[in-house]
């Protein structure tokens, strides 16, 4: 019990008196949350994308390796989604949700203190690398579901290629590939706005939750609640037992799977006017029981 609990205060309390800062501000203030989204989206984001891909060393088989597993994990979680949002009729809007939703992580400012905490700094490692590997199929899968919640796949495509992230990935990868230096004003400018994306992802979630609506999307917020911390850690741990990964790896990528939907998930969804309402309400809700989850999992994985 004293563990559970030193867990919540060290890595969920902070997230959420940050994010009741933003409540605050939308609540009392009536702040918009769409420009502060905005820059989210087009400056703080893909600079803290371009410093995590720069400045890890990852090589090429962790690269590879993070990317089958994390993307297997992220298909068949997809695909069992996709599957019950047709079986429950549910509208093109409401299933991209569902889809962002149950696909997504939170790998980052959640899954690396909970895996640092458990199992230490060799398997901290793996989930760095697992961290990196989500955040490129967050802006490439992630925005290609969120865009198609009210627009073609042609459309989506073509909006996928206007964004500074996908570009950012690209000369992330020009960097590590060829070895060149980045100027040093260059490289703090771009590190000192990456480090503003995850307190001001947090503060959006909280100025969305100001206007979360549970009533009505009760069964869609159970489907896509479970879909993240049930299924997809159990698909997970299938799938490191097919491909053979154990010890570090293998309790590194059961753990992140099983993290509460990833906060960045809100920015999509108000970028692209994905019902914010209910994804927020899907973050929220996934964030607070993921305890109840984490806990048989961080066990059963041997703690």
């Amino acid at each position: 019990m004293n563990d559970l609990l030193r867990i919540f205060i060290n890595n969920l309390l902070p997230i959420f008196l940050t994010s009741g800062a933003g409540f605050l501000l939308s609540k009392y203030l009536k702040i918009s949350p769409r420009p502060i989204s905005q820059v989210i989206f087009y400056i703080f984001a893909p600079s803290l994308l371009f410093t995590l891909l720069t400045k890890n060393n990852l090589n090429n088989s962790d690269i590879l390796r993070s990317m089958l597993l994390i993307g297997s994990t992220m298909l068949i979680v997809g695909i069992i989604a996709f599957i019950i949002t047709r079986i429950f009729r549910l509208n093109r809007t409401l299933s991209s949700g569902i889809l962002l939703t149950s696909m997504f992580m939170n790998a980052g400012n959640y899954g690396l203190p909970v895996v640092l905490f458990a199992f230490g700094e060799s398997a901290l490692g793996y989930a760095s690398v697992y961290f990196v590997t989500m955040v490129i199929f967050t802006y490439t899968i992630g925005i290609l579901i969120a865009s198609t919640g009210s627009a073609s796949i042609k459309n989506s495509i073509i909006n996928l290629l206007k964004l500074p992230a996908i570009y950012a990935i690209v000369f992330a990868f020009i960097i590590i590939f060829t070895g060149w230096e980045i100027p040093t004003f260059l490289d703090r400018t771009i590190t000192l706005l990456g480090d503003a994306s995850i307190p001001s992802m947090l503060i959006l979630l909280g100025m969305q939750l100001a206007h979360v609506r549970l009533s009505g999307i009760s069964i869609p917020l159970i489907l896509a609640v479970s879909l993240r911390l049930l299924v997809s850690p159990a698909v997970a741990l299938l799938l490191a037992t097919i491909f053979g990964i154990f010890g570090p790896a293998r309790v590194a990528l059961v753990t992140v799977a099983g993290m509460p939907t990833a906060v960045f998930t809100t920015v999509l969804s108000t970028e692209y006017e994905l019902d914010p309402s209910f994804v927020t309400a899907v973050v929220f809700t996934s964030t607070l029981v993921s305890p109840l989850t984490l806990t048989p999992i961080l066990a059963f994985l041997g703690a």
